[in-house]
């Protein structure tokens, strides 16, 4: 997951995929005390505080090399109560993390940095970890993006689809190695083929794609 910026460039702040999330989280704490959320990569733990202040448990799975900066960052927040550190260093989830199963799992763009079909895998497994009727949301990047721009695999099927990035979006984005880039299309076959049911999907401003699939 190191390979990728958790913070898109293209979509600063919360974006709507979240707020989707947050929202979900409230709904859910008016009827169980109990609401407990994966986040994964953990960029900053901005998201993971909100959600901890929303009175949901916490876990934010990242590589173990980050481990003591997100401690860190979870001390200064005062949540070492509400948010807990998963290593996880994909196509590896991580394995028996406090909180499972989880009513909420939230993956942002790090599943670009596989080939589809270990993407795929990923996505099972993900779906085993919620509850039956949890919800997963997912954020990947666009293959109608602007870092579509020069990108060698833009034809190719997404099942064939992995190379690097023209330079200069590399230069821009700072995302290095091999990237996968998904149409909305791409996004919904992935969460169906891995055994979820499709709420929706939808495609930013920015070309990226968004969708949310729930366990049955």
């Amino acid at each position: 997951m190191s390979t990728h910026s958790t913070v898109n460039p293209m979509e600063p702040g919360t974006d709507e995929l979240e707020r989707f999330a947050l929202e979900e989280c409230v709904k859910r704490h008016r009827f169980d005390n109990r609401v407990s959320v994966l986040i994964m990569p953990a960029g900053h733990c901005e998201l993971a505080t909100e959600f901890a202040r929303l009175g949901a448990q916490v876990t934010v799975a990242d590589d173990e090399s980050r481990r003591q900066d997100i401690n860190g960052r979870i001390l200064a927040a005062s949540m070492v109560n509400e948010i807990s550190f998963a290593p996880c260093a994909l196509p590896q989830p991580p394995e028996n993390s406090p909180g499972e199963p989880f009513d909420i799992i939230i993956v942002r763009r790090s599943l670009c940095g596989l080939p589809y079909a270990e993407a795929r895998q990923v996505v099972r497994e993900l779906l085993h970890k919620l509850r039956i009727g949890g919800k997963l949301y997912v954020s990947i990047l666009g293959l109608h993006s602007e870092l579509s721009e020069g990108y060698a695999c833009y034809d190719e099927d997404v099942e064939a689809r992995f190379c690097e990035l023209a330079p200069p979006m590399v230069k821009k984005y700072g995302i290095k190695g091999p990237v996968c880039l998904y149409s909305e299309r791409n996004l919904f076959m992935l969460l169906l083929e891995a055994g979820g049911s499709v709420l929706r999907t939808l495609t930013t401003t920015y070309g990226n794609v968004k969708g949310i699939a729930v366990r049955v």
